[in-house]
């Protein structure tokens, strides 16, 4: 499972890899670099992952980007 989000303004992704999620950067042109300074707990439902990236990014909250919301699932 890949869940696609917009975190204020950057892209990210969430793969579900056995019982672990991983979080990872998007760039514009489809390369992708693993995020290993945050760890989403395992226990998290899909439904709970914008709300988490939320908490975790809300610092990053400025001018024209002031949320986080789900752009696309595979």
């Amino acid at each position: 499972m890949i869940l696609k989000f917009n975190v204020f303004g950057k892209l990210m992704s969430v793969h579900r890899i056995g019982e672990e999620w991983h979080l990872y950067r998007e760039s514009e042109v489809g390369m992708r670099s693993r995020i290993y300074d945050v760890v989403i707990p395992a226990e998290l439902k899909p439904d709970e992952l914008l709300g988490y990236l939320d908490d975790i990014y809300h610092e990053s909250a400025m001018g024209a980007h002031t949320s986080v919301y789900q752009i696309e699932s595979e």
